[in-house]
């Protein structure tokens, strides 16, 4: 069987950006990376060890990743001073013992759940994590003075069909509406909050291709939920870089993407894989279509229509401006929200993040009905 590389699956060339600018940036500063053990968050730290940074913090709550980071990093980086923290971003206490011990200049916030039909199962814990977390870590930024804090998103909280999209696309709106406030109160001093939304990233923890690579590997079949379904995919070095190229241009309140060329074909993508590792699609490797998973749609989409796009002076980087949102009335929002999430109220939680998010309707979930209830009282008034 012949190994597929990730970079012949898109339909362009990579996307490159000014290492040189962002590396005179970073040198000396404090790098605090979450979710640093995940496919994401330690690609994050190792293109980070290219620079002569003053210290990288890499916080995450699974130990073993975590401790194969920390071997990594003893192994190949040894001259850059590091900590490995196990610890857990919806730990207010925990994430304040770190901030005011480590005093980071930038955060890279990686950490999230991300997988969509696990949270359309457990939406109180998307609601916790990608919610609630992001709040403890936000709030922390601003008290501690953090320089810039780079959210990482996804392209599933545009248009919301299901609960991890729309559990990230209220983390946006959180730090965009705090954004907003700091700007409003402090002017230039205010940390700097920037979104960067990801289409699939192709070779991350979960993702289709390398699914796709361990079905054909087997023998097939490989499966594909609709032949129809379409998505855009960057690889995980191109993921990483949007995030400190954001970083690094990003004045506030933006929401970064790439320009990832024409949407892929799922079903063309996963034939594609089957020849290039050397065998015939439908002969030697079957395809089978198992039907869309609870939450998921056919297409995504990397920005709203009213999120003008702005140029940057890289033009495969796309700069959104957003919505503004009051912060006293995202802070109420969030607070009902957070305490319906720890006591596990899984309706309740849903029915109030669709109440955030209005563009939030379920597609193939036990959800649906919330928006069929909603559609029903409209046509009552």
């Amino acid at each position: 069987m012949n190994k597929v590389k990730y970079e012949d699956l898109l339909k362009r060339t990579p996307v490159e950006i000014d290492i040189e600018s962002i590396g005179q940036n970073l040198e000396g500063k404090t790098l605090m990376v979450t979710g640093a053990a995940g496919s994401i968050g330690s690609e994050i730290v190792r293109q980070l060890t290219q620079f002569k940074v003053g210290f990288l913090l890499l916080c995450d709550i699974a130990e073993t990743p975590l401790y194969l980071l920390s071997l990594e990093m003893e192994e190949n980086y040894s001259p850059i001073p590091y900590k490995a923290v196990i610890a857990n971003i919806r730990d207010y206490r925990a994430m304040k013992r770190l901030f005011e011990t480590y005093q980071p200049d930038l955060i890279y916030h990686a950490a999230a759940y991300k997988h969509v039909p696990l949270m359309e199962s457990h939406p109180c814990e998307a609601v916790l994590t990608n919610v609630g977390g992001t709040k403890n870590l936000a709030d922390l930024a601003v008290e501690y003075k953090v320089g810039a804090f780079v959210l990482i998103s996804t392209d599933k909280a545009v248009n919301p069909t299901n609960v991890m999209g729309a559990s990230k696309r209220i983390a946006e709106i959180y730090v965009q509406s705090l954004f907003r406030k700091q700007k409003e109160e402090k002017g230039g001093k205010a940390t700097r909050f920037i979104v960067t939304r990801f289409g699939n990233v192709l070779g991350s923890n979960g993702s289709v291709a390398l699914r796709f690579e361990q079905q054909i590997s087997r023998g097939g079949p490989v499966t594909v939920t609709h032949p129809n379904i379409i998505r855009y995919f960057m690889t995980i070095r191109e993921a990483c870089r949007l995030v400190l190229e954001a970083g690094n241009l990003g004045k506030g309140g933006e929401v970064f993407v790439f320009d990832m060329g024409d949407s892929v074909n799922i079903k063309e993508m996963a034939e594609k894989m089957i020849r290039l590792s050397g065998f015939e699609p439908y002969k030697d490797i079957d395809i089978v279509f198992t039907g869309l998973r609870p939450g998921e749609k056919l297409y995504e989409e990397l920005l709203y229509d009213k999120e003008i796009v702005k140029p940057t002076h890289n033009s495969k980087i796309k700069v959104g401006s957003v919505k503004e949102y009051d912060d006293e009335k995202v802070k109420t929002s969030l607070s009902d929200l957070l305490v319906r999430a720890e006591n596990y109220e899984s309706d309740e939680v849903v029915r109030l993040m669709k109440k955030i998010v209005p563009e939030f309707i379920s597609s193939n979930s036990i959800y649906s009905y919330y928006d069929q209830e909603e559609n029903k009282s409209m046509d009552e008034k």
